[in-house]
């Protein structure tokens, strides 16, 4: 009896069952991770606090979470600084610390809608960074999806007239380019700690609104126990835990099918804070944020479709 072909076919058998669970594994945590950040709109409307302690409280708690869960997940290896940054993590650490105050302040001066439209191109401006510091050209229907973004952005930015609104969609582009030169960085630069990297630039953040909050402020204001547990909360659902939640799905999950789950930030931000705080999201925003995503959606399945 030839027992090495009977094992054959059952091995053969077994390997998609293998598959599909761990691809439903990884979508489950990264559909996890994406509620945790839809989140951070409804945290932010629900701390009555100034923007400089806001930031420097939440990133301060991610801070602490972050970098002993680098150790853990590592080893000693995070404390081998040089090891674990290298060029691209200390590139990485400043522009990420920009991106986290300006998200936080976007959403603090506008609306959630407006900030999560703009967030949404995240592809599309990664793609010209790419270009631009890379030298990698995108294809045709990532030009085509970027202008149709482009055109829904326009339609939603356009529609601002309060200084608030211009100045949070400014913080939120601003936001964008970061996260979109992070990207970047980590294709140039693809062996630092990822974890440990956001972790530190989490602290610098921290520490850098904290100073701005002693200068800029009569007393820099303690947080009430509740409002403390909220800013752990905050800082764990959408820097901390989502995080390390996305990072370990996306080893499952073919990248094109994780970045269509993580598009459900976009609806479901603005969702919580509507139905929470009846911040509605307004007929510009919808009609742009209908651009966008028919935009990035084509973007992500077009090309997989194709391919099939």
């Amino acid at each position: 009896m030839d027992t090495r072909g009977s094992e054959g076919r059952l091995a053969a058998r077994a390997a998609p069952q293998q598959y599909q669970a761990r691809w439903l594994y990884g979508v489950l945590l990264i559909t996890a991770a994406t509620l945790m950040w839809s989140s951070a709109g409804f945290f932010v409307r629900a701390l009555d606090l100034d923007l400089w302690s806001l930031v420097a409280w939440r990133s301060l708690f991610a801070c602490l979470c972050l970098v002993p869960l680098a150790f853990m997940l590592g080893g000693v290896a995070p404390f081998r600084l040089r090891r674990s940054l290298g060029l691209g993590g200390t590139l990485a650490i400043p522009v990420m610390a920009v991106a986290m105050f300006s998200y936080v302040a976007a959403l603090k001066l506008t609306s959630v809608a407006n900030v999560m439209i703009i967030y949404a191109t995240l592809p599309f401006v990664a793609a010209g960074l790419a270009f631009l510091l890379l030298n990698e050209r995108p294809g045709r229907s990532a030009l085509w999806a970027a202008g149709v973004a482009l055109l829904g952005v326009l339609i939603m930015a356009g529609s601002a007239t309060a200084m608030a609104d211009l100045a949070g969609n400014a913080f939120a582009l601003l936001m964008t380019m970061g996260f979109a030169a992070s990207v970047v960085i980590a294709r140039r630069w693809a062996d630092y700690d990822a974890v440990l990297v956001t972790g530190l630039s989490s602290g610098l953040c921290g520490l850098a609104c904290l100073a701005v909050a002693l200068v800029v402020l009569p007393a820099v204001p303690i947080p009430t126990l509740p409002q403390i547990v909220i800013l752990f909360l905050f800082s764990l659902a959408t820097q901390s835990l989502s995080y390390l939640f996305f990072l370990l799905g996306s080893r499952h999950v073919p990248s094109a099918e994780a970045g269509l789950i993580a598009l459900l930030d976009v609806i479901l931000g603005p969702l919580w804070v509507w139905l929470v705080f009846a911040e509605e999201p307004g007929t510009p925003a919808l009609i742009g944020g209908t651009f966008v995503l028919l935009a990035v959606v084509g973007y992500l399945v077009l090309p997989r479709a194709r391919s099939t």
